[in-house]
């Protein structure tokens, strides 16, 4: 989407609403996959992200999704009366101790690794990272329904992710087209620099606690389970900067460093569209990896 694109309606997070004036909301710039790895490396250490346009197979990406919303055709979920590719909130009388039971299954699906080591994703970390990677096995899809308020407040990742490398990126997949006004990932410019200031200040306040305190995002010193903040209009004012959005499509990848800033807006799709996304990352493998990340994703691992 292009800078002198117009929000059909405001965009809202945790209750806040955020500001449209142009010095407070932007867009993401988008880059190409096939450009070379010597000018997206430079504009990842510049911008902090990478949103790569098209990198992935639409088709692969949304037959996915559509494998996904059937294995919740009996939940209440999703309308049974259309593809559940689709996936049109139902919501009239969801079973969630059957939807949590098929949540925690579809994170071990072997079509789950399978969609997260495509050869697209691991090639362009072994050329980014220049040698053999390793993928996170604690991975995680969201499924997002209209009316959700509850969003994912301002953070960076290194803050889960302390006891191992921060040379450690994430990918965040929309599964399915996700337009502004269903949410989606946005990011805070510049805000990689911010991030380590951040984690500095973090890493003298945590000095005194004990090494496994130290490393928590839920310890004495973190606020909100390692947000910084659920205002994301005040964040931006105090830093006098931008959140970024896009209108990410099937097929797109949006890669982030440990120290970027983001968050998660409302899902206020008219259609009634559920927002499906997965979150994985990686790093090289002869780096120090976070052990409480060995485990696949579940309710209670407080990460």
């Amino acid at each position: 989407m292009m800078e002198n694109a117009v929000l059909d309606q405001a965009l809202t997070s945790n209750g806040y609403t955020l500001s449209t004036a142009p010095n407070r909301l932007g867009w993401l710039t988008p880059s190409d996959p096939s450009a070379s790895m010597k000018s997206l490396r430079a504009q990842f250490d510049e911008q902090g992200y990478l949103w790569l346009k098209g990198i992935l197979d639409r088709d692969d990406v949304l037959d996915f999704r559509r494998r996904y919303f059937a294995a919740f055709a009996d939940t209440g979920l999703v309308r049974r009366d259309i593809d559940p590719g689709e996936g049109i909130y139902d919501g009239a009388k969801e079973d969630k101790n059957l939807i949590r039971k098929l949540m925690l299954e579809t994170h071990r699906w072997a079509a789950y690794e399978a969609f997260c080591l495509a050869k697209p994703i691991y090639q362009f970390y072994e050329a980014f990272f220049e040698g053999a990677v390793y993928l996170h096995k604690r991975k995680l899809i969201r499924h997002i329904p209209p009316g959700d308020v509850s969003t994912t407040g301002a953070h960076y990742d290194l803050v889960y992710l302390r006891a191992g490398t921060d040379a450690v990126c994430t990918s965040w997949i929309p599964i399915g087209d996700i337009s502004p006004d269903m949410g989606g990932l946005i990011y805070l410019e510049n805000s990689h620099h911010f991030g380590r200031r951040k984690e500095a200040e973090f890493t003298a306040l945590n000095a005194d606690l004990p090494p496994e305190e130290r490393i928590k995002a839920h310890n004495k010193n973190m606020k909100l389970g390692g947000w910084l903040t659920k205002d994301l209009p005040a964040l931006a004012d105090r830093l006098d900067t931008r959140w970024l959005l896009a209108d990410y499509e099937a097929g797109d990848m949006v890669v982030h460093g440990a120290y970027t800033t983001h968050a998660a807006t409302a899902n206020a799709s008219p259609e009634g569209r559920i927002r499906l996304s997965t979150d994985i990352r990686y790093q090289r493998v002869k780096e120090e990896i976070d052990i409480r990340w060995s485990n696949h994703w579940s309710f209670d691992d407080f990460l």
